[in-house]
């Protein structure tokens, strides 16, 4: 989601508590939203006592206007500065149509009289019982009231952005399918129906178009100066014969063709054994820059893992990986190596890569791989995630640990890197006997409570505990 995000305000009130500390809420709040680097729409301040919401009439009247800002506003935040009505609330925000961040005030220890205290924490269980009885889905975080000023809801903000990017960016979107799956590869089977119904639509493409596109192509159209460029200054193609590298960049156009021409948001891939065969390349650089420049690609048709490395994708604004759960780390069972041919970005690894031939073709049909992005994944803290689609569901699993840095010997070809997750061999078991794939998609960060967020409260998938 591109440009700074905007959340509409929200203040509830209620007739026998102090609502003068409402004034104060609307310019607490202000101040936090704009230090955080966000934006914000409020009610006028004369449009009810205190610009706040307190009977069903004054939430229809913020429900209208919000509907006539509806498209400005990423999420909404509800403060609640006292003991506010649930009932205005409900007529308020039954309809947002987006996140809705649930903020109460905390009570100060020598200001309990009358005129002060507040009784926010104990009006946030009103809301929260209210807006299940209505289906509203919201949002809460630890601790149970804050103030907006600290720093605690500043990262509750921040949590709260990635839930909306999450959240507003899967409930509609495309993923271009290129290619059939693999005959081979049954663990990569997806519902297209299901899927169809979490607002996900996948596109597809015969991979012989794609082919027959680059063949006809000519070594001087239109764009191949630049993609040549930009491949080899995105990466180390010094080793690439010249012609797989034109190659490489034919089919580079043909992708970014079919992006532009279907509004692709994400894409996945048959990466082998056809395009190895006839084109005499293989991919995985491409996907890397794609990954790279911020539209998720995934390998071998697992258009499943598209799917949650765009959600990682855009709670962290950083790329996320498709890789296979690979090889034990030695005797360490909470270390494994996750490893792919070379499709992992480069904002992931620990330095530029260097595209070689993959040495699986090469062993026996040599020169018909060249596109490996080989390097190694850097160190940094790491949210793993997957799905599946099964009797009409989509099923998540989202879990942590942390890529180690720790040294991967340097015959390991392709681009590989070490985990370390707690109780990882438990997971493991859970992982197997749900029926998930070979391989797992990561991210750059601690993201598992802001997903689980988006999925469970307003996305619909049904969320998987490997814990």
């Amino acid at each position: 989601m591109a440009g700074k995000m905007t959340f509409a305000l929200c203040f509830g009130n209620r007739g026998f508590m102090p609502g003068e500390l409402i004034l104060d809420a609307r310019n607490d709040m202000v101040k936090a939203v704009r230090e955080a680097g966000f934006d914000y729409i409020m009610m006028e301040e004369n449009a009810t006592r205190y610009g706040a919401v307190e009977t069903r009439d004054e939430g229809r009247l913020y429900a209208r206007w919000l509907d006539q800002h509806r498209g400005t506003y990423d999420g909404v935040i509800f403060c609640m500065p006292i003991f506010v009505d649930e009932n205005g609330a409900a007529e308020a925000l039954r309809d947002a149509g987006v996140p809705v961040f649930l903020q109460a005030y905390p009570d100060e220890i020598h200001k309990l009289d009358f005129a002060h205290r507040r009784d926010a924490y104990c009006g946030k269980f009103s809301v929260t019982d209210v807006f299940r009885q209505y289906q509203i889905p919201f949002t809460v975080f630890k601790p149970h009231v804050v103030h907006p000023l600290g720093q605690t809801f500043a990262q509750n903000l921040a949590d709260f952005a990635a839930v909306c990017r999450v959240v507003n960016g899967m409930k509609r979107f495309t993923i271009g399918c290129i290619g059939a799956r693999t005959t081979a590869f049954k663990t990569v089977r997806f519902d297209e129906i299901t899927l169809q119904k979490y607002g996900i639509t996948v596109e597809t493409f015969d991979l012989s178009e794609l082919v027959f596109k680059v063949q006809k192509m000519d070594d001087n159209a239109p764009g191949m100066a630049q993609k040549l460029q930009h491949l080899k200054s995105y990466t180390d193609f010094s080793g690439v014969p010249g012609q797989n590298t034109v190659t490489l960049a034919k089919i580079g156009l043909v992708i970014d063709e079919y992006i532009e021409s279907y509004h692709l948001d994400a894409v996945t891939l048959r990466c082998w054994n056809d395009m190895e065969t006839i084109l005499r390349v293989c991919p995985c650089v491409l996907l890397s820059e794609l990954n790279d420049r911020g539209i998720v690609a995934s390998c071998e048709i697992d258009l499943c893992s598209a799917i949650s490395m765009r959600a990682m994708s855009l709670a962290s604004e950083e790329p996320a990986a498709v890789l296979d759960w690979n090889n034990n780390y030695g005797d360490d069972e909470n270390k494994v190596i996750l490893f792919h041919c070379g499709p992992v970005a480069q904002k992931l690894m620990k330095a530029k890569g260097t595209v070689t031939e993959h040495k699986m073709f090469a062993k026996n049909d040599p020169g018909s791989g060249w596109g490996c992005n080989e390097g190694r994944i850097a160190a940094f803290p790491m949210t793993f995630s997957n799905c599946l689609t099964e009797d009409g569901k989509l099923v998540m699993y989202v879990s942590e640990g942390r890529m180690t840095g720790d040294p991967v010997e340097e015959g390991f070809f392709g681009c590989g890197g070490v985990a370390e997750i707690p109780d990882l061999q438990n997971k493991l078991l859970r992982l197997a006997r749900g029926g998930f794939k070979h391989h797992t998609a990561i991210g750059r960060g601690s993201m598992k409570a802001v997903l689980a967020e988006a999925f469970g409260s307003y996305l619909g998938y049904t969320l998987v505990t490997i814990e």
